[in-house]
C-alpha cells in the first residue's frame, strides 16, 4: 500500500496544476476583457465598460452594453497598411505625408465610407454617437474629456484657424496626456473630428470631438456628408465586447 502512495502523490499534484492552470487561464480571459485589448490592426484599445451615463448638454441618463474603443486616432501608417492589403486609392492630401515624420499623426481627407471600411476590414467598427460620448467624457456628465476645466494649450490641439501648414497642423497620435479621457483615450477633443456610425440630418454622418482648426464653440459637434473628404476629418474605431 505505501508504494502506491508516491502514484497517488503525482496524481493529486497533477490535479492541483491543472486546476491552478485553469484558474490561471481563466483570470487571463477575465482581465483580457476588462482591461485593454490590441485589435487586429494592432492599435490599443480600452474597455469602456456596461453602464449607465450622462449623454449630451441635457445630460439624459442613458446605458450602454461594454465596448472597446480605439485609446487613439487612426494614423497614416495605420491607414498605409490597409491602403496597400485593399488597393484602395488614397485619401485626399496624401501626397503631403511623410511617413518619418507623420506617420504617428492621424490620417485626415477620409471620407465617411473610407472610415466605415477601415474598421470593418479589421473587425471592428465606427463607434455610435452615443458610444463616443462616452468614451469621451465618461459616466459623470463632465464637460470635457478631462474635466469642466476650459481646454487650453495643455490639453488639445484646437484653435488654429485657418492655416492649413501640412501634417504639421496635427499632433501625434499620442499626445496630450493632460486631456486624457477617464478611460484613458486620448485626442478626443481636437486634432481631427471623427467620424462616427450615426446619421445626421439630411443624409449626413455625425462627427465628433472638433479638430485643430476649429475654436472650442465648435468642438463637440458637427455633420458632413459621407462622401465629403475635408482637412479636418478623421475617425478611430470601436469594437464590441465579447
Amino acid at each position: 500500500m505505501s508504494r502506491q502512495y508516491p502514484l497517488l502523490r503525482v496524481l493529486v499534484c497533477a490535479l492541483l496544476l491543472c486546476g491552478y492552470s485553469a484558474i490561471g487561464v481563466g483570470a487571463d480571459k477575465e482581465n483580457g476583457a476588462r482591461g485593454a485589448l490590441i485589435g487586429k490592426d494592432g492599435a490599443p484599445m480600452v474597455l469602456v465598460p456596461t453602464g449607465e451615463f450622462l449623454y449630451g448638454n441635457e445630460k439624459r441618463r442613458l446605458s450602454l452594453p461594454a465596448f472597446y474603443m480605439d485609446k487613439f486616432e487612426v494614423t497614416t501608417k495605420r491607414y498605409a497598411v490597409f491602403m496597400e492589403a485593399t488597393k484602395r486609392a488614397a485619401p485626399d492630401r496624401w501626397s503631403e505625408v511623410n511617413q518619418m515624420r507623420d506617420g504617428d499623426r492621424p490620417v485626415i481627407g477620409v471620407n465617411w465610407y473610407e472610415a466605415d471600411a477601415y474598421c470593418r476590414y479589421f473587425g471592428k467598427r465606427l463607434p455610435t454617437v452615443q458610444e463616443w460620448d462616452k468614451a469621451a467624457r465618461g459616466a459623470d456628465g463632465r464637460k470635457y474629456p478631462w474635466g469642466n476645466e476650459e481646454p487650453t494649450s495643455q490639453h488639445a490641439n484646437f484653435g488654429k484657424c485657418c492655416d492649413w501648414k501640412g501634417y504639421t497642423s496635427l499632433v501625434p497620435a499620442e499626445s496630450y496626456e493632460a486631456g486624457k479621457s477617464p478611460y484613458g483615450i486620448y485626442n478626443m477633443f481636437g486634432n481631427v473630428s471623427e467620424w462616427t456610425s450615426s446619421d445626421g440630418a439630411n443624409g449626413s454622418k455625425v462627427l465628433r470631438g472638433g479638430s485643430w482648426l476649429d475654436f472650442v464653440a465648435g468642438l463637440m459637434w458637427d455633420e458632413a456628408a459621407p462622401r465629403l473628404r475635408f482637412i479636418t476629418h478623421g475617425f478611430r474605431c470601436a469594437q464590441d465586447a465579447r
